[in-house]
């Protein structure tokens, strides 16, 4: 992966050329929360697609994901910043305008994008973006609260060494993980009390 500066902030990204020609037309891929931009784009073979069918594809990882710097204040994280992060990647790139595709908190994103900047966006794909997502402008202390990682040092149950593999094997997010595991080392009638909810978290779930 290449990296830049945004602001002060290490932003990861990969640069796909179109296959066969000369760069192809630019579309920038915004990953959802507590994800990466492989989880998201490459391993669902949306950049060998995309590439395949003439397209130049830009992805990055967020802001306090994958392999991107991870501030530790929680404003550093509101919506109209994180967009000035894709537009500093676009800046860096030398691409003026470009389409953008983006899912969940990537959709939010990738709409602040739109919004604040619509010369630079020539059209906008938007996926998973429920209406906690369009309702205000975000919570950007929720973000920064839910990116931090419980203490799993004492956690050897299977299940936890799985997600901490998985994790580790997936940009280092473990902290994608911590809802899940801080749910299943609670004390059991803890967790009985959840009722479905704990169950529902009982195993590992995608982070697409």
């Amino acid at each position: 992966m290449r990296e830049f500066s945004s602001n002060g902030v290490r932003i990861a990204f990969v640069d796909a050329p179109a296959r066969g020609e000369d760069r192809g037309e630019p579309i920038l891929l915004v990953h959802g929360f507590a994800s990466t931009h492989a989880i998201n784009w490459v391993n669902p073979r949306w950049v060998e697609t995309l590439t395949g069918a003439g397209r130049r594809v830009i992805a990055f990882d967020n802001r306090g994901h994958g392999a991107s710097d991870k501030p530790h204040a929680p404003e550093a994280y509101h919506s109209s910043t994180m967009a000035r992060d894709a537009l500093n990647l676009l800046d860096f790139l030398y691409v003026a305008r470009a389409d953008a595709m983006g899912y969940s908190m990537g959709a939010r994103i990738a709409a602040f994008l739109t919004l604040e900047n619509p010369n630079r966006v020539r059209s906008l794909v938007l996926g998973g973006l429920g209406d906690h997502l369009v309702d205000g402008v975000g919570l950007p202390v929720g973000i920064a609260r839910a990116m931090e990682a419980p203490a799993l040092a004492d956690l050897t149950d299977p299940i936890e060494r799985m997600f901490r593999k998985f994790a580790d094997q997936n940009g280092g997010d473990r902290v994608a993980l911590a809802a899940c595991i801080r749910d299943r080392a609670r004390p059991s009638a803890a967790r009985r009390s959840r009722g479905s909810t704990a169950r529902r978290w009982s195993h590992p779930a995608p982070l697409i």
